[in-house]
């Protein structure tokens, strides 16, 4: 699986890029198909960055991200 830096995560955030990916829990997901990420924004969520932290307090488990194949692994 390819390695996938920060910077480039911050770049496909639907505005700079036309991609949008999100990184969770170490993988990076490519958002861009769904229909809750236009322009890179889910509610008050933003794509680009990794949203591990923001999961607690989402309305929603973890398993959302079950339906997403994760395209890469973010870099430390």
């Amino acid at each position: 699986m390819q390695k996938i830096t920060r910077s480039q995560l911050s770049l496909r955030n639907g505005q700079d890029k036309e991609e949008i990916w999100v990184a969770f829990e170490g993988k990076v997901y490519d958002m861009s198909k769904s229909r809750l990420w236009r322009e890179g924004r889910h509610y008050q969520h933003w794509a680009g960055q990794d949203l591990t932290p923001e999961m607690r307090d989402a309305p929603h488990t973890a398993f959302v991200f079950d339906k997403f194949d994760p395209i890469g692994e973010l870099e430390d």
